[in-house]
């Protein structure tokens, strides 16, 4: 505190305006502290993108590379010489090609990552209430999304111009998979499982393995044994280590049909006799009637 002296003499303290609350700017960073997970799926997405783009140049540059090295030392016609430089100039337009593709789904990441920052510079005392708005649609989004409400997600984050900064993309991709499944595809789930494989293993995921035991256990269902024998020793074979009791279970479905009186393989019949025609799944809790049952459970 300071003093100033008056006309008089007399000493008066001079009074500053007080400095904010040191609990107003912690609650503002403890707010930041929280937003994480915000930069991390479009960043993860960029990441993602340039590495399958490096790999992917490597892959074709070495490809051109060794075709031109093998045109150099064959002797060919003037026409062959033509037709093989065609080809390898249609490779690199293909590559040019995807490399656009590419571009355009980095700069689409490079995008919500810049709003997501922005949006995190602007948080201030004074406007921490607008700043709060956002933030409470941003939640609602993201639970409405993973409640499959995604019509009325998007038309929040459209009305609310906070498309940048929800992962709308992320469960849209989710649900076409999941749509899949449920019509007995699992070739999208497999491929994504093909680009997440190094995360998947890192966790311990048993998923892949999973999505292969269930097309194991469709083609069981058409009775298309031989082809269930060889998806089996081609895509199940590697799992034997980890997942023997599993696997011995499925392989029993070539031998245990859907009519058999064996009371293992029996499991869900008795189950819907015990509970009206109704099943219970034991991973999921989900209940349903053993008439319409169409996916297979093993016991």
């Amino acid at each position: 505190m300071e003093t100033e002296a008056l006309a008089n003499g007399d000493a008066v303290p001079t009074v500053h305006p007080p400095n904010p609350p040191a609990r107003l700017n912690d609650h503002l960073a403890e707010s930041l502290r929280l937003e994480h997970q915000l930069m991390r799926v479009p960043f993860e997405h960029l990441k993602k993108s340039m590495r399958t783009s490096n790999r992917t140049v490597e892959k074709e540059m070495n490809a051109v590379m060794s075709g031109v090295a093998e045109a150099a030392q064959k002797d060919m016609s003037k026409e062959e010489a033509v037709q093989h430089l065609n080809s390898l100039v249609s490779r690199l337009q293909g590559l040019k090609r995807k490399l656009d593709e590419s571009n355009k789904s980095e700069q689409l990441q490079v995008q919500r990552c810049r709003a997501r920052l922005d949006h995190l510079t602007v948080l201030r005392a004074e406007n921490q209430q607008e700043w709060n708005n956002i933030r409470v649609n941003r939640i609602l989004v993201d639970y409405m999304l993973r409640l499959s409400y995604y019509d009325t997600a998007m038309k929040l984050a459209e009305n609310s111009a906070i498309q940048d900064l929800v992962d709308v993309n992320v469960f849209m991709d989710a649900k076409k998979v999941v749509e899949c499944l449920q019509n007995r595809d699992c070739a999208p789930a497999l491929a994504w499982c093909a680009e997440n494989k190094s995360k998947l293993k890192k966790v311990k995921s048993k998923l892949e393995f999973q999505l292969r035991l269930q097309e194991f256990i469709e083609l069981v269902r058409v009775d298309h044994s031989m082809d269930a024998i060889q998806y089996a020793r081609k895509h199940l074979a590697p799992w034997v280590s980890t997942n023997m009791k599993e696997l011995q279970h499925a392989m029993a479905t070539l031998a245990f049909r859907s009519n058999t009186d064996c009371a293992t393989y029996k499991a869900l019949e008795e189950m819907a006799k015990k509970n009206n025609g109704k099943v219970i799944c034991p991973r999921t809790s989900l209940v349903c009637e053993f008439k319409d049952l169409s996916k297979a459970y093993i016991s």
